[in-house]
C-alpha cells in the first residue's frame, strides 16, 4: 500500500483527499489551515473530512518550520500531495517523502500560474480552464505535468460555478492518475512556460471596476468576482455600488465612463464602448438595487460611475 501526507484546504482539497482514500492510499498525516474568522468561508473543510476518517490532522502557521518537516518525514510517506494548500512548501518538506511531491492546480498550465487562477480566467474572458497534476519543485506551478482535464467557461458562468467544474476535473485527474504514480509508469512532461503567465493572488480592493473598460471585460470582470466573492464594486454620487450579476444585452450609445440607468422597467449598465449589460443583480450604499428603488436611491435619471 503507497503512502502519503497531504496538504490541502478547500473543495478541491476534500474531494482529491477522498480520491487518495477511494484508491486504497495510505493518508499518514494531513496538513491544513485553521479557518480565517474574517473570510466568507463557503467551502467544505479539509480538517472534518480527516476527522471523518480518523486521520491526523494539523493546522501550523508555517507548513515549512523544522517540527512539521520532522513530522513528515516521520511519516516515511512515498507521495506528498497538494491540493489548494495556501503556502508555498519549500525544499525540505518536497524532500522529506521517497518517491514524490505533486500538486492539483486549477488551470491547464503552463496558463494561470500562481494564485486564484479560476477568478483570473473568468476575468480574462477565457472558454475554457482546467485542472492539472504536476510534480512540485521550489518554483511555483512549473513542474512536469502528470495529467490535466479541461472544462469549458460558458459566456455568463461565475467563477463559482467554475471552480465546481474544475473540483470534479480535478478529482477525475487524480483518481486517473494514481494507478500510474503508484506503479511507477506514469508519464512526466515538461511545461512550456513561454505558453503562460504567473498570476498574483487578489484582495477585495481589487475589486474597483474600471469605468472606462468595455461591456465584455465589465461582465467578466463581475462574474468573475461575484458571491461568494467580494464582488466587483465602484464608487457613485449615490454610494457604493456592488454589481453582482449582469447579461450582455446588445448596444446602446457610448458614454464617457459606465453609467447605470433605467429603461423600459429594466436596469441597464451602458459601458464606455457602447455595449450594454441588463443589470440583473446590485446593491447601491448596502441596498439591494432594482428598477422598483433605481430612481429614489440613484437620485436622477443616470448614475455614472466614479472614474
Amino acid at each position: 500500500m503507497s503512502r502519503a501526507v497531504v496538504f490541502a484546504y478547500h473543495n478541491v482539497g476534500v474531494r482529491c483527499l477522498k480520491a487518495l482514500i477511494g484508491r486504497g492510499v495510505d493518508v499518514a498525516l494531513v496538513v491544513t489551515h485553521q479557518d480565517n474568522p474574517n473570510e466568507n468561508i463557503w467551502f467544505q473543510s479539509v480538517a472534518q473530512t480527516a476527522r471523518d476518517y480518523g486521520i491526523p490532522a494539523i493546522t501550523p502557521d508555517d507548513p515549512n518550520a523544522p517540527d512539521v518537516v520532522e513530522q513528515v518525514k516521520a511519516c516515511q510517506a512515498d507521495f506528498l500531495f497538494s491540493f489548494y494548500y495556501r503556502h508555498m512548501l519549500k525544499a525540505p518538506l518536497l524532500e522529506a517523502v521517497n518517491r514524490g511531491a505533486y500538486n492539483m492546480h486549477g488551470s491547464l498550465l503552463p496558463k494561470y500560474r500562481g494564485r486564484v487562477p479560476i477568478n483570473w480566467a473568468v476575468i480574462h474572458g477565457e472558454t475554457e480552464t482546467g485542472a492539472t497534476l504536476h510534480q512540485m519543485n521550489v518554483k511555483p506551478d512549473n513542474g512536469p505535468v502528470v495529467d490535466q482535464m479541461a472544462v469549458p467557461i460558458l459566456p455568463d458562468d461565475s467563477a463559482d460555478e467554475v471552480f465546481a467544474k474544475v473540483t470534479v476535473a480535478a478529482e477525475m485527474v487524480l483518481w486517473r492518475s494514481l494507478p500510474g504514480l503508484i506503479a511507477g509508469t506514469a508519464a512526466h512532461a515538461m511545461q512550456d512556460l513561454s505558453q503562460g503567465a504567473y498570476f498574483g493572488g487578489r484582495k477585495p480592493e481589487d475589486g474597483r471596476i474600471d469605468a472606462r473598460a468595455g461591456a465584455a471585460q465589465l461582465h467578466n470582470f463581475v462574474r468573475a468576482l461575484t458571491l461568494p466573492f467580494p464582488g466587483a464594486f465602484a464608487d457613485t454620487r449615490a454610494g457604493r455600488l456592488l454589481l453582482w450579476k449582469t447579461l450582455q444585452a446588445g448596444r446602446t450609445t457610448p458614454a464617457a465612463a459606465a453609467e447605470l440607468y433605467l429603461e423600459a422597467g429594466r436596469l441597464w449598465l451602458r459601458a464606455a464602448d457602447g455595449g450594454r449589460l441588463a443589470v440583473l443583480q446590485a446593491e447601491l450604499a448596502g441596498q439591494a438595487l432594482g428598477a422598483e428603488n433605481f430612481a429614489a436611491l440613484a437620485g436622477g435619471d443616470a448614475l455614472p460611475l466614479s472614474l
